[in-house]
């Protein structure tokens, strides 16, 4: 019998994702029962999985409450929490893909903060949901090191593409049921944990002129991000912006 999915997702990796689903779902015996997007005014619309799914005449969600029951609940970059009862309409699993490593990186701003930390190594994983943000245990993840004086658009590239690749490789055995549970806190010694939210960017996007010119450079460099406000500094009362030359 063919498992029965729900996808959540938003944004271009959304889009993605939920794209090479629909490609294999023949070939992994999926059906795909449910979706549910969310849109980003900063991301094209083109990309957005909801279109996606309208396209391929997938029943598309408006709340988590409406969904059916399924085997499967896949998450990518969807931004709600899911409660216990939505959790609870997957029979088997329900697994989230998170563009940064585990347990380091939890919530949001991760790309930015690694930067600012002055890390050399990042990655993507796949984690069972649970009530708490980014806290269930790993299934997959895959890790890579950070180019020397990185940019957040940079490393956002390169996660992306690492996190498709790590959607497309790890499917099937996450259909199949072919992986073992990990517990974050038993990596917490090696690597350290973090919960950041998104309200923290605008805090620190503000360049304090005083500090030395290293500790500027990694925050202009972790705070640019194309399409949202650049990083900069208050002189005479004015602000006055960083931007990647």
């Amino acid at each position: 019998m063919a498992k029965r999915v729900i996808f959540l997702g938003s944004k271009p990796i959304g889009y993605q994702c939920l794209k090479y689903l629909i490609q294999e779902r023949e070939a992994l015996d999926v059906e795909i029962v449910g979706v549910i997007s969310h849109k980003r005014k900063e991301f094209d619309s083109m990309e957005d999985p909801g279109t996606l799914a309208v396209e391929n005449n997938l029943s598309l969600y408006n709340h988590l409450d409406e969904l059916p029951e399924c085997d499967i609940i896949y998450s990518v970059q969807y931004h709600e929490i899911l409660k216990q009862q939505h959790i609870e309409k997957a029979k088997q699993i329900a697994v989230n893909l998170h563009m940064a490593p585990l347990p380091e990186y939890r919530g949001s701003n991760q790309f930015s903060f690694a930067i600012i930390e002055g890390k050399t190594e990042f990655g993507t994983t796949i984690h069972r949901i649970d009530t708490r943000i980014d806290h269930g245990e790993i299934l997959f993840q895959k890790r890579f090191p950070i180019p020397e004086n990185c940019w957040v658009e940079d490393l956002y590239k390169l996660t992306f593409d690492a996190s498709v690749r790590l959607f497309s490789q790890t499917l099937k055995h996450i259909v199949s049921g072919n992986y073992q549970l990990l517990p974050q806190q038993l990596l917490e010694a090696k690597y350290g944990t973090s919960l950041h939210y998104r309200k923290e960017a605008a805090k620190l996007k503000e360049i304090d002129p005083t500090w030395d010119k290293e500790k500027i450079d990694r925050y202009v460099r972790a705070m640019s991000m194309p399409g949202f406000e650049p990083p900069y500094a208050m002189i005479n009362g004015a602000k006055v912006y960083f931007t990647r030359s």
